[in-house]
């Protein structure tokens, strides 16, 4: 008889363990599913930041390129410049050099101002 009421004991003890542990699954399972939709989520969102940041990285690289290509254009307006002014110096050389030989050509022409002062 005690045998029986102990092993009646042990059922009913290991039958209230069996419903904590099922109680405790289901909580598992909840759980569970709650981290799964939360990755779900956590997925979509770095699907979003990599679109993204794909964009960006499109958008640096054709403003690289106009850069790139607007340095080329202003090493040419650089060159340009730097010819024109070799151009405007050598033309100033030859009017500084022409106004030389017509003030030159004038003061021969002019009778010199001591000899005016002497009359």
């Amino acid at each position: 008889m005690a045998n029986e009421r102990n092993v009646e004991d042990r059922l009913q003890a290991l039958e209230a363990e069996m419903q904590v542990v099922r109680e405790e699954a289901a909580a598992a399972r909840a759980l569970a599913a709650g981290a799964d939709r939360d990755v779900a989520e956590y997925r979509k969102e770095m699907r979003g930041h990599t679109r993204v940041l794909n964009a960006i990285r499109e958008d640096q690289l054709d403003q690289g390129a106009k850069l790139n290509a607007l340095k080329t254009e202003l090493g040419a307006l650089k060159t340009e410049l730097g010819e024109f002014k070799t151009e405007t110096r050598d033309g100033f050389t030859k009017v500084n050099l022409g106004v030389a030989q017509i003030v030159a050509m004038l003061s021969n022409l002019t009778p010199d101002a001591d000899d005016q002062s002497d009359k």
